[in-house]
């Protein structure tokens, strides 16, 4: 927004909805959920956009232990016919649809303890 803008501005409130207005609001996650989907697709774990999201907005790293992890966690679900699983660590939880090697949605530790994890068919502890 430039200069000759802001003169046209009465107040703060038409100033911060000039900005919504300009600025799409899914922007940066789409662009997020882009970037993980790219840098870790090497490893055969895709994320959903909702997945990408919850990580986003909750502020979770993927490191390369955590993906290790997960991939390890995801082969025992499938070595043991598992088609979708919730992958239980220490401070999060994943619910995975094992087939599409796809992780659909995370949350974190405190989640973990106010939620139920409904339609899957086995739990793996890694």
């Amino acid at each position: 927004m430039g200069i000759s803008k802001l003169t046209n501005v009465s107040n703060i409130s038409e100033l911060k909805l000039s900005h919504q207005l300009n600025v799409p609001e899914k922007t940066y996650s789409a662009s997020f959920a882009d970037s993980l989907q790219k840098e870790y697709s090497k490893s055969g774990i895709q994320f959903s956009k909702h997945a990408a999201q919850r990580m986003q907005s909750r502020g979770m790293e993927m490191t390369p232990g955590l993906l290790s992890d997960l991939n390890q966690a995801m082969q025992r679900a499938r070595d043991k016919g598992s088609k979708d699983a919730v992958l239980i660590g220490d401070k999060s939880a994943f619910i995975v649809n094992i087939p599409n090697n796809t992780i659909v949605t995370m949350m974190t530790e405190r989640e973990m303890k106010e939620n139920i994890f409904t339609n899957i068919d086995s739990a793996v502890l890694f």
